[in-house]
């Protein structure tokens, strides 16, 4: 059984100068994308949850618990699951733990556990769970975000990237805020205008097209499981060894060639992240009775 987090009323959002996870761009990206798959029941229980600040939109808060991070000291290590140095597979039992050695404190543990708040909440509306399920729809839609960046699920002794510098064609930087934010911020200059609602719909056109036959295997869990992150983070690391430390080394400098050939998996994993999420919450809020507010 997963040990609950911490429970804490939803904060004002917090302005805190250092991205994280994928950056808010990439974030709003998934959770857009998620937006365009959710059955209608699921759509109107989303919308329940939300404050009333984000005004029925999933994506203007699906940042937050990167905003809230430092505040929410707990939640540090729910956003990665890094494995042993050069081991290109991802094992639960192995790694999920944080870096005190406490077990199913990652992100694939905190997707399980938000998964199961939200359904034993749905399941059972008159139940009195102890559970905040604004918190929980918010972590979890971020979680499934960070669990399809690569190097949310890298290497343990560079801390996923963030202690390799390297230069972004003329900017040091670090190759974890290589894949959480620069790839986009310069897809969107050089392809999209800097708008990221131009970007989104490109990725969206790639769904229903050149994807789509492969978003029901995207969307698909086996044992009817109602999200299966492991999964996505085997995924992630296989990807984080292929092709975000390959020709990264530290004082590297990343041009065009590298920026070009990893465009597409940025691109295609926000894609994955949004029609998963959006598979998660539909399987979550089926036909029943109502959801027990927080």
């Amino acid at each position: 059984m997963i040990s609950n987090y911490p429970l804490m009323s939803l904060l004002v959002l917090l302005l805190i100068p250092k991205v994280l996870g994928w950056g808010k761009d990439g974030h709003h990206a998934v959770c857009k994308i998620t937006q365009e798959y959710l059955s209608e029941e699921a759509l109107f229980a989303v919308k329940q949850l939300l404050p009333d600040s984000a005004q029925g939109d999933l994506a203007a808060l699906c940042s937050w618990p990167d905003e809230i991070r430092f505040h929410y000291h707990w939640s540090s290590a729910l956003h990665y699951a890094d494995t042993p140095d050069f081991m290109c597979n991802y094992q639960y039992c192995r790694d999920c733990h944080d870096s005190y050695g406490h077990k199913h404190r990652c992100v694939t543990g905190a997707i399980h556990n938000y998964t199961m708040q939200l359904k034993l909440a749905y399941a059972d509306a008159s139940s009195k769970f102890n559970y905040n399920l604004t918190e929980a729809l918010l972590f979890l839609s971020h979680f499934v975000g960070d669990v399809h960046q690569p190097l949310h699920v890298g290497f343990t002794g560079d801390l996923g990237g963030n202690s390799i510098t390297v230069r972004w064609f003329r900017r040091k930087t670090n190759l974890h805020h290589v894949w959480d934010n620069m790839i986009i911020e310069s897809a969107l200059k050089m392809f999209y205008g800097s708008d990221l609602s131009t970007m989104i719909q490109a990725i969206q056109r790639n769904i229903t097209d050149i994807w789509s036959n492969d978003v029901s295997i995207w969307e698909h869990c086996p044992h009817n499981f109602t999200a299966c992150p492991d999964r996505y983070a085997s995924e992630s690391v296989s990807l984080a060894c292929k092709f975000a430390y390959r020709n990264a080394t530290p004082g590297s400098t990343l041009k065009d060639e590298y920026f070009l050939s990893r465009l597409p998996i940025v691109e295609k994993r926000l894609a994955q992240g949004g029609v998963r999420l959006a598979a998660i919450l539909n399987r979550i809020f089926t036909s029943k009775t109502g959801i027990a507010q927080a």
